[in-house]
């Protein structure tokens, strides 16, 4: 099985803090790994790294078999993520955003309609992002993450600010299908909904790995306990 993700005695510095220390993994491809930790323990650094938006400190990361750093070139593009910031034009419409992202990835301008339908947003597409609720500013994020079909998805509390039948309409955007199922980093506070979903778990708290495991192996309570 291909491996998507390596990581072997990853840190990352902010001067004098550690925000990540010796998180060390392998996840083959079209696995879910589901980080788990506190505010601070490092699950959105994680992800910016993994997406080449930061440079490890130390240790070696490889995703989808291009070196981090050095090798990011390669696989930026490959990349979806859905993170705090939407990373969309606050004065632009939802449509002029995705199609922007479109070009950017020489994806069809058809796909875009397609998504916003998908998303719940096809009677708004054309509302500035500025008129938007968090909500709708979250689906049509989450849009523009899987807009090119990445081989990687990374997603930063992807439910944050969504009710339920939101959170279910882009369910199939983000986990693809039982044939050819995403490969995924989500970062999650809900200890049962995160487990459910996950291949692997990963628990961080200040930074460490404290817990790595298969989640058919993990508790809730194993989980609870990291924000204790």
């Amino acid at each position: 099985m291909t491996t998507a993700i390596e990581l072997a005695g990853l840190g990352r510095a902010y001067g004098e803090r550690a925000a990540l220390d010796g998180v060390s993994l392998s996840l083959p491809a079209g696995s879910t790994l589901v980080v788990f930790g506190p505010n601070g323990a490092g699950k959105s650094t994680l992800l910016r790294i993994l997406a080449t938006l930061l440079r490890p400190t130390t240790g070696t990361v490889r995703v989808l078999d291009g070196e981090l750093p050095r090798e990011a070139w390669k696989v930026r593009g490959r990349i979806g993520l859905l993170g705090h910031d939407p990373l969309l034009y606050r004065e632009l419409s939802a449509r002029e955003n995705l199609r922007y992202h479109a070009r950017l990835h020489a994806v069809d301008p058809a796909r875009v309609d397609e998504l916003l339908d998908a998303v719940g947003l096809g009677a708004r597409a054309d509302d500035p992002i500025s008129t938007y609720s968090r909500g709708m500013v979250q689906r049509a994020a989450a849009a523009r993450a899987v807009l090119h079909d990445p081989e990687l998805l990374l997603l930063d509390e992807p439910r944050a600010n969504l009710d339920p039948a939101a959170a279910a309409a882009l369910e199939p955007l983000l986990t693809g299908t039982p044939e050819r199922p995403r490969t995924r980093v989500v970062t999650s506070h809900d200890p049962a909904g995160g487990l459910a979903e996950a291949d692997v778990a990963l628990g961080l708290r200040a930074g460490r790995p404290v817990l790595l495991a298969p989640a058919a192996g993990v508790t809730v309570d194993q989980i609870g306990a990291l924000y204790r």
